[in-house]
């Protein structure tokens, strides 16, 4: 596999030469300041391929071009915000960049209720905590509705919770949910979150399912004719939250969307962190049903923290220390690439990076974004390496 990093543009700590050094092969960016719906301009997209090169890196893998509000609900810009996305892929194509990740989550790209949780070895890492989400959801932001997510029990331990957090550790928890993935949803307020909600109080799973399913049918052949690999990151986590439909949850899930918009670019985005939060999903069979429309991977762990079945509590684990077999995964992920180098495809080498890491030494006291640490993805790399070199 491709070992690849990712870097959020100018504003990212990480300098990028000094990636040479962690033994970087390939960028995985975006150009995050351009709103969703709106297209991707030459210029900008040359301007950040320069960036990559004067450091020494190539643009191999977009992440993501992101799917706007109104594509997932079908709202009424839903047809000029596609037009946009094709001219966007367009110009990638031009470019010369062949793999763009997105994903079709409903308004935020993953959540977690803290995001430096301590741990024993003295670092930190990102945590999910459901007693703390339904503070959030029941209190803070007050969803209409909200009372019939959780039990009785549930509702008056969070009740409790609510009491005795101070107004700073209330405006934390907020901003903790309400971020997002860096670079994306980070200005977004509580009233924003209402606001989208309310887009969606129409939309079933299989609406949204429908939603994808015809997003694709417009964009797939597009860039089936440029050559382009289109890949879809799985919901994180991988279970409803604030009402909201979830359709890349499961193995199933992308069977299902692969099957429907039947061509090699439509493809999938392993990440063997988000899925794996489900106690049933098993990544090497995810490898031998789907390995073929695997475009590019996110190698990181996850454990979980409770026995729900349905929303478990987890954390952000090192990466061969959670509940993911990282060893059986990558061995399946070594084995998709023989063969796609047996049959003579292009494309057998997959594009993989580190995702999420601990915050350790130095990373504590960085100015860093949250999950996207120097030396904990450091480890992490080494350590897939280490796999990869052994497996290969």
């Amino acid at each position: 596999m491709k070992q690849c990093w990712r870097w959020f543009g100018p504003q990212d700590t990480v300098a990028l030469p000094d990636l040479h050094m962690v033994g970087v092969e390939g960028i995985v960016t975006a150009l995050h300041h351009i709103a969703p719906g709106a297209v991707w301009p030459d210029p900008e997209i040359a301007k950040r391929q320069k960036t990559l090169s004067a450091a020494g890196f190539a643009w191999d893998v977009v992440e993501s071009l992101p799917v706007s509000e109104t594509i997932k609900t079908q709202g009424a810009e839903a047809r000029q915000h596609i037009a946009a996305y094709k001219e966007s892929l367009e110009a990638l194509a031009r470019h010369g960049i062949e793999t763009v990740c997105y994903n079709f989550m409903p308004i935020l790209d993953w959540t977690r209720t803290t995001l430096r949780a301590p741990q024993p070895h003295g670092g930190t890492a990102m945590l999910f905590e459901l007693l703390a989400f339904s503070v959030f959801d029941l209190h803070i932001l007050a969803r209409a509705g909200a009372e019939q997510d959780y039990s009785e029990a549930q509702r008056a331990t969070a009740a409790a919770r609510f009491a005795e957090m101070s107004e700073a550790e209330r405006v934390a928890l907020k901003s903790n949910i309400v971020a997002g993935l860096p670079g994306a949803n980070d200005s977004w307020t509580v009233e924003d979150v209402r606001t989208q909600l309310a887009s969606y109080a129409a939309i079933t799973p299989e609406r949204l399912r429908q939603n994808l399913i015809d997003f694709l049918s417009e964009v797939v052949p597009v860039a089936e004719r440029l050559g382009l690999r289109l890949c879809c990151h799985p919901d994180d986590p991988p279970f409803g939250l604030l009402g909201l439909p979830r359709v890349m949850s499961s193995t199933g899930d992308y069977a299902a969307v692969l099957e429907a918009v039947d061509s090699p670019a439509n493809g999938a985005t392993l990440c063997t962190g988000s899925l794996g939060v489900r106690a049933d999903f098993d990544a090497p069979g995810f490898v031998a049903r789907l390995g073929d429309r695997i475009h590019f991977v996110h190698l990181r762990n996850t454990q979980r923290l409770s026995d729900d079945p349905q929303r478990p509590d987890f954390f952000e684990a090192a990466h061969l220390e959670g509940d993911t077999d990282m060893v059986a995964v990558i061995r399946a992920l070594v084995g998709e690439e023989q063969r796609r180098k047996a049959a003579g495809r292009a494309d057998w080498q997959i594009p993989m990076r580190p995702d999420h890491g601990q915050e350790l030494l130095y990373d504590r006291e960085a100015d860093i974004m949250p999950g996207y640490p120097l030396i904990g993805r450091m480890r992490g790399l080494a350590e897939l390496r280490g796999i990869m070199a052994a497996v290969g």
